[in-house]
């Protein structure tokens, strides 16, 4: 094990196992039931909207992707949208809260590789009762030396992360296909960071790539993550 390198801290959604293909399915369901009233473009535009404005109120997860779509869906058809379209959203939001977990591949090899010689922390966004219920599901639960469910990731959230539960964010290491929420506000913080880009990102979590830092690393899949730890060792 590096002498550095202490603490690593792994995102989850759509970096251990698959997420936004749920958001984007649903979104396609969305924009079926209102085809009457909007066009699929200008709804995927007001949408975005609504989620970016209600962060602060609901902040991520499903619940409040489930609320921002039918706050859209009352705006676009002026306050008249049938309440069987109203019920269709809340039933494809519960069929997301119960669909099952499918880990994305080397998920499991990683995680069970670094087990024992880093602290290992799930680190991730979201609402409480469903991240906790992924992780169950998952069957990485007991490989975690912590979990940090959290409201948002800022600089801050892992410094004090890292500081819990290791060396500090000097001796630390986030892994994540987030750049917005993954990568740089845990550079920032003093880690490490690798991204691990996925085929589906929200557009909401886009940012630019920090290739002039030297704590940053890109991989195309988490079967590499080894060489990037034995590269800072």
């Amino acid at each position: 094990m590096t002498q550095n390198l202490t603490t690593i801290g792994f995102d989850a959604d759509d970096t251990l196992w698959q997420n936004e293909a749920l958001f984007q399915m649903t979104q396609d369901r969305f924009a079926t039931l209102l085809t009457d009233y909007a066009e699929a473009d200008h709804l995927a535009e007001r949408l975005e909207a609504a989620e970016q404005r209600n962060l602060g109120r609901y902040g991520f997860g499903i619940k409040g992707f489930v609320l921002s779509m039918i706050e859209t869906a009352i705006e676009v058809t002026s306050e008249r949208v049938p309440a069987r379209v109203i019920r269709a959203l809340i039933e494809a939001g519960q069929q997301m809260l119960d669909h099952p977990i499918e880990l994305l591949p080397g998920a499991r090899d990683a995680v069970e590789g670094l087990a024992g010689r880093f602290t290992l922390v799930l680190i991730t966004k979201g609402d409480l009762l469903d991240q906790e219920r992924k992780l169950a599901q998952s069957g990485l639960g007991e490989m975690f030396d912590a979990v940090e469910i959290v409201s948002d990731k800022t600089p801050q959230i892992y410094a004090s992360a890292f500081e819990r539960h290791g060396g500090g964010a000097e001796t630390a290491m986030m892994v994540g296909n987030s750049l917005k929420s993954d990568v740089i506000p845990a550079l920032e913080a003093g880690a490490w960071a690798v991204h691990v880009p996925h085929d589906l990102t929200w557009s909401l979590e886009h940012a630019e790539a920090p290739h002039e830092d030297e704590r940053f690393f890109q991989i195309d899949n988490l079967a590499e993550l080894g060489r990037v730890i034995d590269q800072i060792g």
